[in-house]
């Protein structure tokens, strides 16, 4: 046992500990709440400016151009879907961001999304909330570990004001850093700024969507259904990365200008081909679905092309949203092929998908609750995490870092960002005598 002397002092550390980190977090959380609720309201502004114009997505591959010349000119940080940047920099440069990237990812994203690039708002959210923080501890000359403390909140606050979700937002900055590791050395803060954030983004009238979905008890055949499901989401999931890292490995090769342009006119044409429901945030098709409404068939393979193609071209905004298309529509498919009800489904595949993209099967459980009521809980938390076993070592954030393997049959090297790994199967007959 520790001397009392010992026991007093550590008492009084941790004591300063918490103060130290509910000052720092309540104040991230209204920073992040008051900012993301400004670039929601000048993103609501500039879509709804556009929309009384019918060929409003004519204008993408100017978009696009000016997107681009903006973030290669002031911010090269800025570039792609926010939160990959976030993560990037905390495990490359100990969370120091530019403060550029604030101003230039607002006005990339708006320019974007207004003009009918298909991406999201909470990737500039958290990557406008990380940038925020990180001026913070410039400003206040805090070390690397509070820094990157700090940018974390950043994150966590940004997602939570987003989408209304404060508890899941608080554990999908903690969850997406690391497959398979949580930092629970900043779980304390996280939660506070992810719940000061939510409330300071709903008292300056940022309006949030939820369906409480009734279900009475537990059904073992929903259950099992779960799981099938699960294992169908994560197979999307798996398309969707691999759609991303093909367009990406070929606009590596083009001018980026040239390559704005071109982009623009491909989401431009395939808008003429197939449906403009695909371009912009696609929030109304999500609440449509999820209300009984049914996609068309080919809808979640339509949302990734346009999705990869704007974010591949130059494009600016987050990933999630698109992913919450994919993942309603997805369900709302695969439920109405097999008979079994398509509404739960949807809202299953909505979190399922998120959990099998982004490595965070915790944050999505989470957030079925939050969004979709407890009795959906154990459903969306077996196909969340079966969702996430099945989309294998890969991601749509490259930058996070592998912490371990997902099955002891497949060897992966730990440690590294999880582009870089190479999974290598080994199948091991027992020994004779081996436990």
């Amino acid at each position: 046992m520790l001397p009392r002397k010992e026991e007093f002092l550590e008492a009084t550390t941790l004591f300063a500990s918490v103060v130290k980190w509910l000052v720092l977090s309540i104040f991230v959380g209204a920073v992040v709440g008051a900012s993301t609720s400004l670039f929601l309201k000048l993103l609501s502004i500039s879509v709804n400016f556009t929309l009384r114009f019918e060929h409003y997505y004519f204008f993408l591959p100017l978009s696009f151009l000016l997107s681009t010349f903006l973030v290669s000119k002031f911010s090269p940080e800025a570039e792609g879907h926010g939160t990959e940047k976030v993560i990037e920099a905390v495990h490359r440069r100990s969370g120091r961001i530019a403060p550029a990237v604030v101003p230039v990812k607002l006005a990339a994203t708006i320019l974007t999304i207004a003009t009918g690039g298909s991406c999201g708002k909470e990737g500039p959210c958290a990557q406008i909330g990380a940038g925020l923080t990180s001026i913070l501890a410039s400003l206040f000359r805090f070390n690397d570990k509070d820094r990157e403390k700090l940018v974390i909140c950043g994150i966590s606050a940004g997602f939570s004001a987003v989408f209304g979700t404060p508890v899941a937002g608080a554990i999908f900055g903690l969850e997406v850093l690391y497959v398979g590791k949580l930092l629970y050395d900043v779980l304390f803060p996280s939660f506070v700024s992810g719940i000061i954030s939510y409330q300071v983004a709903s008292m300056l009238g940022i309006s949030y969507s939820y369906k409480s979905l009734v279900l009475q008890g537990f059904s073992g055949k929903l259950f099992f259904q779960a799981i099938g499901g699960g294992v169908f989401f994560g197979l999307v999931s798996f398309l969707f990365i691999e759609v991303m890292e093909v367009c990406r490995n070929i606009e590596k090769r083009i001018n980026p200008y040239l390559r704005a342009v071109v982009g623009g006119m491909l989401v431009l044409l395939l808008a003429h081909l197939t449906s403009r429901i695909y371009l912009g945030l696609g929030v109304d098709v999500i609440d449509g679905v999820l209300s009984g409404e049914a996609p068309s068939r080919g809808a979640f393979f339509w949302k990734m092309l346009f999705t990869a193609l704007t974010l591949s071209s130059g494009g600016s905004g987050g990933i999630v949203t698109p992913i919450f298309f994919i993942g309603v529509t997805a369900g709302h498919t695969f439920a109405s092929l097999l008979h079994w009800d398509p509404v739960i489904f949807s809202a299953i595949g909505l979190v399922a998908l998120l959990a099998g993209c982004a490595n965070t099967p915790i944050a999505a459980s989470i957030m079925a609750i939050e969004l979709f009521g407890a009795g959906i809980a154990p459903y969306a938390a077996i196909a969340s995490i079966v969702s996430f076993i099945i989309t294998g070592h890969r991601s749509v954030y490259p930058s996070q870092i592998l912490y371990m393997p997902k099955s002891p049959s497949v060897k992966v090297k730990e440690g590294e960002e999880i582009h870089r790994v190479f999974p290598e199967v080994r199948w091991r007959r027992r020994r004779e005598g081996e436990e």
